[in-house]
């Protein structure tokens, strides 16, 4: 059985307590809900009060790309409960194809929100990923404004990963131990989203979440762009400035392939690797 397939196995595909909008837009080979987060935000909610399990990822241009290229991460995304849209570009992408996505929402503007909800709901909250000291950085500023929240644990994403490996499951046990109820995974991509392939089946949580850089803007570690450059489809040209050796290519060549990708699917001559 291959990975995808294992993966396909662990999430428990029990009707949801929270019926999500059926539709779906087709963006280079990835199914993205047409949802708003209001919808999302209950759904994860719904899924920890019934005590089931859910994988939520999300898509924006980077993600589009990799998935383009690697069909296994492609088949990851098409296997999560939930692809929510992360970027302005996806929505402009899914109405080049005349279709629409109603909402695009990115994580350092949200999970504020989501670290309310689970405070009020009595949610635990795991946060996995970035560099040592970063995510209990995070749970603490988070604890301070939402003294109601309960931690579960936190640990940086700078450990071997590999399945077998010691570390790996000192950190598989560290997160069962806890048995949190929403679990953050943020270690980048394609990296968060081939750990989670690979440990989900023995995971004890409810719900996985991946995302990406968002500790280090979150705990202040990197700068975010200006409110006028996020709020108006430029968040990546403020990134590109902030961080232009680690970013360059993902943006200045990324960019313009997925224009390039989304019109070759407009015109229904799109190839996507096998």
């Amino acid at each position: 059985m291959s990975k995808v397939d294992a993966l396909s196995e662990a999430l428990v595909r029990q009707p949801a307590p929270y019926s999500l909008p059926t539709e779906t837009v087709d963006l280079l080979g990835v199914r993205i809900h047409a949802l708003r987060l209001d919808e999302l935000l209950a759904y994860m909610g719904g899924v920890i009060a019934a005590r089931r399990r859910a994988v939520i990822s999300y898509a924006n241009i980077h993600a589009l790309n990799v998935a383009y290229r690697l069909p296994w991460f492609r088949a990851f995304l098409n296997d999560s409960d939930i692809v929510f849209c992360d970027g302005f570009g996806v929505k402009w992408g899914a109405r080049l194809l005349g279709a629409h996505l109603p909402e695009r929402f990115t994580h350092t503007d949200w999970l504020a929100r989501l670290a309310d909800l689970a405070s009020r709901d009595g949610f635990s909250i795991f946060l996995l990923g970035a560099r040592p000291g970063v995510a209990a950085e995070v749970a603490r500023r988070w604890q301070q404004l939402y003294p109601a929240l309960r931690i579960a644990g936190s640990h940086h994403g700078y450990f071997d990963k590999a399945p077998g490996s010691a570390e790996n499951q000192a950190v598989v046990d560290a997160i069962n131990a806890a048995r949190p109820n929403l679990l953050i995974v943020g270690f980048g991509m394609p990296t968060q989203e081939r750990w989670l392939l690979e440990n989900w089946d023995r995971l004890d949580a409810n719900v996985a979440l991946t995302a990406g850089a968002v500790f280090d803007y979150l705990a202040g570690a990197v700068p975010r762009a200006p409110a006028w450059m996020t709020d108006h489809g430029l968040e990546w040209l403020g990134r590109l400035v902030i961080e232009p050796r680690r970013l360059w290519r993902r943006y200045l060549v990324g960019n313009p392939l997925f224009l390039w990708r989304v019109l070759q699917q407009r015109r229904g001559r799109l190839r996507l690797a096998e």
